[in-house]
């Protein structure tokens, strides 16, 4: 049986701290779609070289309307929550202790588009780190249910999911993933991304 975490990618290995969630390399990662809490919701994180550093774990029930990206220690780095508009509704994203204070505004929102005909599915993105800056990105459906990738304004490749394959060219099942992240794009924006996409489509 192959492995969940195959060295499938050729990557450069982790430069900078362990911590860090920006490196100056494009980096791969393998995305379980499985909880490490049995009978959880959820999803589990590979680097290239096979160790966890990122999870998930829904402990109520599929779809909650309140999820936490968290490192392998269970550190919370994003709190990711849903409010129910009366259209398509919004996903927003709170940074690390996910404080939902009066005065604390959302680190990122996530507003899924109209499906347009002939098209795939796609969200609009506004992250604004402070309030001088603001980013628009956009995460577009591509060819097969679990693949996609996360765009900026001008279309430049940040990020991108496609079912993952074994050296040999096995395709593994529909819940595991690969990611691979360019070079200066937080690893931990686009892991919240990819779990607001993920629940958006019933996944997690």
């Amino acid at each position: 049986m192959a492995k969940v975490h195959p060295q499938t990618f050729t990557a450069a290995p982790l430069s900078p701290p362990s911590d860090s969630c920006i490196t100056s390399k494009r980096e791969a990662f393998t995305i379980w779609m499985k909880s490490l809490v049995i009978q959880g919701n959820g999803c589990t994180v590979f680097n290239s070289d096979g160790e966890i550093v990122y999870r998930i774990d829904n402990y109520d029930k599929k779809c909650s309307s309140e999820v936490y990206l968290m490192d392998l220690q269970g550190k919370v780095l994003f709190t990711i929550l849903q409010r129910k508009l009366r259209v398509f509704g919004r996903w927003e994203g709170y940074k690390s202790n996910g404080s939902k204070g009066n005065n604390q505004k959302p680190w990122f929102q996530v507003r899924k588009n109209c499906r347009i005909l002939g098209g795939g599915s796609s969200c609009q993105v506004t992250v604004r780190p402070n309030e001088a800056q603001s980013y628009c990105y956009r995460i577009q459906g591509l060819t097969g249910k679990s693949a996609f990738k996360i765009v900026d304004s001008q279309g430049g490749l940040l990020a991108e999911v496609e079912q993952k394959q074994t050296s040999s060219g096995v395709v593994l099942g529909e819940d595991v993933l690969n990611l691979v992240v360019e070079p200066h794009v937080d690893h931990s924006l686009v892991m919240a991304l990819v779990a607001v996409y993920g629940l958006i489509h019933h996944r997690m």
